[in-house]
């Protein structure tokens, strides 16, 4: 079998596929028209069933924040964070009363991707396609994305959530001795940084106010420094702006870092509620219409035969 047999084959397959769904629906058509008051009665209940699901105070939210590993791996943390995502923890712990009373539950993470390289946060990959060998779009390894759910009843119980979860993450052991030598590493970071950001400001002040060079001449100084004059007499320096610059991201960066290291697991910003609910009212009506109608449907086929499946039940 070559290419095209191949190709005609699969379309003759689809073909059959195609007639035999339009032979069912033309079918479950019959028995709508035949047993509609069966058919009907579950759609109605159906659709009674999507209305009551989806009522202002039961509908059901996602809830998102982005989580700063201060220290501890990406491994650590799911370790410590797999007992809340199966229910099972200590009794005694605050946030056993929500999780035991449904008022929080479905607990997730997901990986932070950073596709341009530059060490920011692009997108969170809630499709899990990342892979950690991808060298191009790169799993950050200090930052997860925490989720999970709470009806809109709840809601008001948010920042408790919040803190109790926070508190449960950061009282494990592994994950304090993983922060504090996390923060010492990045408090000596911070204060070189700083020094070699004085220095630049120092050698800057000495060029720019102190320097004394002759006219009409180039001169290279000491560390690529470049002091040159134009032909109306006023001196330009150059010092390494782009080091500069990148000495003063850099310092920025870890500053930042520095002042979020409050503990070993800490959020950029509080945890936000996802604007469309999970049971949408609309979304939820398609499909317990659709429900309802197959069950109303195959309810109706039995109805329609049920003197065959009488004997067949004698047999």
């Amino acid at each position: 079998m070559n290419f095209f047999d191949l190709c005609v084959a699969g379309w003759h397959a689809a073909g059959r596929g195609c007639k035999a769904c339009g032979r069912l629906l033309a079918h479950m058509t019959r028995l709508t028209f035949r047993y509609w008051w069966i058919v009907l009665t579950l759609v109605v209940l159906a659709v009674a069933a999507a209305l009551y699901t989806t009522r202002e105070d039961n509908a059901t939210y996602k809830v998102h924040a982005v989580a700063f590993l201060n220290g501890p791996t990406v491994q650590q943390f799911e370790r410590v964070y797999m007992p809340i995502m199966s229910g099972i923890i200590n009794p005694n712990d605050p946030l056993f009363a929500f999780i035991e009373k449904e008022q929080v539950y479905a607990f997730a993470s997901y990986r932070v991707v950073d596709g341009l390289g530059d060490g920011t946060a692009d997108y969170i990959d809630f499709k899990g396609k990342s892979v950690s060998t991808d060298t191009i779009q790169v799993q950050m390894q200090d930052r997860l994305c925490l989720e999970f759910r709470m009806k809109a009843r709840n809601l008001h119980l948010l920042p408790q959530v919040e803190q109790d979860l926070l508190a449960y993450l950061n009282a494990n052991d592994a994950m304090q001795q993983s922060y504090g030598i996390y923060l010492k590493n990045l408090q000596e970071e911070a204060a070189f940084n700083h020094r070699q950001a004085q220095k630049l400001d120092s050698l800057t002040s000495h060029y720019y106010f102190r320097g004394h060079l002759g006219s009409d001449s180039f001169e290279k100084m000491q560390q690529g420094t470049v002091v040159m004059s134009d032909w109306g007499g006023d001196w330009k320096v150059r010092l390494f702006l782009d080091k500069i610059y990148e000495q003063q991201q850099h310092l920025q960066q870890c500053d930042y870092r520095l002042q979020l290291a409050t503990a070993p697991v800490t959020l950029e910003n509080h945890f936000s509620v996802f604007p469309e609910p999970v049971n949408g009212r609309l979304k939820y009506l398609v499909l317990f219409f659709l429900f309802g109608w197959i069950a109303g449907c195959v309810l109706a086929e039995l109805i329609d035969r049920r003197k065959e499946i009488s004997v067949w039940l004698k047999q």
